[in-house]
C-alpha cells in the first residue's frame, strides 16, 4: 500500500470513529433529556413545583419553551415570556424581573 492510500485509510477510520462517537454522545443526551422530563412531570403533579413563565435568563429555562425553542436551554432573551423555569410551587408570582412578576401562565411577547 502506498503512502496515499495509507493516510486516506486513516483518515477513513478516524472519521468512521467520530460518527460512533457522536452518535453515542447523541444517544446519551437524548437519555439524560427524557429523565430529566419524566423528573419534571413528577415534581409538577407531585405539586411540588410550578412552570414559572418570564423569569429565566438567556439560555437557562427548563425544557420546553414554546415557539422558537425545541428544549432546556434554548430561550434567546432574559425574560423570554414563553419560556419557564420550575419553581418551588407558590413562589412564581412573588418572583421579580425588570419586565414584572412571574406568571404561571406563558407571557405574550
Amino acid at each position: 500500500m502506498d503512502r496515499r492510500s495509507a493516510n486516506l485509510t486513516i483518515a477513513a477510520s478516524f472519521a468512521s470513529a467520530l460518527t460512533l462517537i457522536a452518535g453515542s454522545v447523541s444517544a446519551l443526551a437524548d437519555a439524560k433529556m427524557d429523565k430529566m422530563m419524566k423528573k419534571t412531570g413528577a415534581e409538577i403533579k407531585a405539586g411540588k413545583m410550578e412552570k414559572c413563565y418570564g423569569v429565566a435568563l438567556k439560555g437557562q429555562n427548563d425544557c420546553y419553551a414554546g415557539a422558537g425553542t425545541t428544549c432546556a436551554g434554548t430561550n434567546t432573551v432574559d425574560h423570554q415570556g414563553n419560556a419557564f423555569k420550575l419553581e418551588p410551587k407558590g413562589t412564581c408570582t412573588t418572583m421579580q424581573t425588570p419586565k414584572g412578576p412571574g406568571s404561571l401562565t406563558e407571557k405574550k411577547a
